[in-house]
């Protein structure tokens, strides 16, 4: 590989980075607003540490095992198999993907500049009018889904030491402390204790069958596991770094991002008498309304907003490098005009979902908008489908001695955890996935 991470510590951050974006601040709290609160958390955490790290673990064997991006994994590992279609799958289901999460992005941005010029915050404002203005407005929904992309680019242009892993030390570490100060202005509000009961106390009397298929794909969605990008991610990696402790870092840390979102948000809807199923505008609604009651609100609220807008990117960042990635490792191209060509096409790509609050507001696949069907379709169906895949590779085909000493680099982990890893892989995994798609489609109950 021409391109490698610098340090451990460059590694997990990127992950992280790759994992914690929109996944985590954005839609987990929505989709937690929407599908019971305190259940939907519970399982959500269960199907994290269960089957999302013992994912994630399988992508860093699979990439540094090969030293391959996606595609070129698969074909290296199972030579004149049909294999490789799980890293073109990924590949597909990053483009769909980030062909709307950068529109997500596009959003925050505009919301970013505009609260840099004081245009956000203000006496008796209507944010929910706000949002709507923003999101209902083709010229300024598709500028900012253009101009979030230009900048991405940019950064994975320059590369994995100098572009993202140097953006991802800068942005992670400051998005944490920002959070923080957040969720302890949350808690303090008035009213604040029954969002916190509503996020904190599971009632799993509210949980139905659709809402365990989210809460599956939520911790797909939120570890970035499912589309090869830690594929990728990890054949950049040297064999001195543990994959066990590394996954095991970078599922803590996206749970507790979780959290911190929750409580960042939840305590303030219940203080101000929103409703916690106001669906994905829910972050852009409720942020301003916390932030208007603060000293300098205007200013933290920026700051928070530039800081969310790193870890959006941070995501995205992961996507166009598993296009990038795979494409180079093919032609002689340069990096840099790959990069561009790729978010040039995400861009036209995006431009439906863009418009989806709008000009095509109307316009619905199965009873859905352009956006949303995009996002039920990576969320609940592409994702779990590249996991059922992934844990399928492991479990029939891949090499177990070779699973066995990427397993065991660089750590003091007995062989009993590497056999509770690959059983868990080979049966839980799989039967679970199936199980929970059978029942969100009713063709089982329970």
């Amino acid at each position: 590989m021409n391109d490698h991470w610098s340090s451990r510590i460059g590694f997990i951050l990127s992950s992280a980075g790759a994992a914690i974006g929109l996944g985590a601040i954005w839609k987990f709290p929505y989709m937690t607003g929407m599908n019971g609160g305190g259940a939907f958390f519970l399982l959500f955490i269960a199907f994290t540490l269960i089957i999302g790290l013992p994912l994630l673990v399988t992508e860093f064997i699979i990439g540094r095992g090969a030293q391959k991006e996606a595609v070129s994994a698969f074909k290296k590992l199972a030579p004149g198999s049909s294999w490789q279609v799980i890293g073109y799958w990924g590949i597909a289901g990053s483009f769909i993907l980030l062909s709307f999460y950068s529109v997500v992005g596009g959003w925050v941005l505009i919301y970013s500049v505009m609260s840099l010029f004081g245009s956000v915050i203000s006496d008796n404002a209507n944010y929910e009018q706000l949002f709507g203005a923003i999101t209902g407005d083709p010229l300024i929904a598709i500028s900012g889904h253009a101009l979030f992309l230009i900048l991405a680019v940019i950064i994975v242009s320059f590369g994995i030491k100098a572009g993202i892993e140097k953006a991802s030390k800068v942005m992670m570490p400051l998005l944490f402390v920002f959070f923080i100060i957040l969720v302890i202005r949350s808690v303090t509000f008035e009213g604040a204790a029954e969002g916190l009961k509503f996020f904190l106390q599971p009632d799993f009397s509210k949980m139905t069958a659709e809402g365990i298929l989210y809460a599956l794909g939520q911790s797909f969605f939120a570890l970035a596991v499912g589309f090869s990008v830690m594929v990728t991610y990890s054949s950049y990696l040297g064999k001195d770094v543990s994959l066990p402790f590394s996954a095991a870092s970078v599922s803590i840390m996206n749970v507790f991002v979780s959290l911190l979102a929750g409580l960042a948000i939840f305590p303030v809807v219940f203080s101000f008498g929103l409703e916690p199923t106001e669906g994905p505008g829910l972050l852009f609604m409720v942020l301003p309304a916390a932030f208007a009651q603060m000293p300098f609100g205007e200013v933290f609220l920026t700051l928070f907003l530039l800081l969310f807008l790193f870890a959006i990117f941070t995501s995205a960042f992961s996507m166009l490098e598993i296009m990038t990635a795979a494409v180079t490792a093919r032609k002689n191209y340069s990096r840099t005009k790959v990069v561009w060509a790729s978010g040039l096409i995400v861009f036209i790509a995006g431009i439906p979902a863009a418009l989806s609050s709008s000009a095509l507001a109307d316009f619905k696949i199965f009873g859905k908008t352009v956006f949303d069907a995009s996002d039920f379709l990576v969320s609940n169906i592409m994702l779990p489908g590249g996991c059922l895949m992934m844990a399928l590779f492991i479990g029939i085909r891949m090499d177990q001695s070779l699973m066995k000493q990427e397993f065991s680099y660089a750590n003091n982990l007995s062989s009993g955890a590497y056999q509770l890893w690959f059983q868990i892989m080979r049966w839980l995994v799989p039967v679970t996935i199936v199980i929970v798609f059978l029942n969100s489609v009713g063709i089982i109950q329970f």
